[in-house]
């Protein structure tokens, strides 16, 4: 299966930010730290999803051998 860098970096900031997100909502209320908190988890997970390449795969295309 053949996935963009940038289709991962989006659903990993979109999943570090509910993660962030729901428990910053613990207490009913975002407080401005917690908010802080909830953006650098979606930059710092779209960033760092994205930088990191895609696995190149086998001469064959298929990555069932994973």
């Amino acid at each position: 299966m053949k996935i963009s860098r940038y289709w991962k970096a989006i659903v990993a900031a979109l999943a570090a930010g509910a993660g962030a997100l729901s428990t910053a909502m613990n207490d009913g209320t975002v407080t401005g730290a917690e908010g802080i908190t909830v953006a650098a988890a979606v930059l710092g997970a779209a960033g760092f999803t994205a930088w990191v390449p895609n696995r190149k795969l086998p001469s064959g295309g298929s990555d069932a051998s994973v």
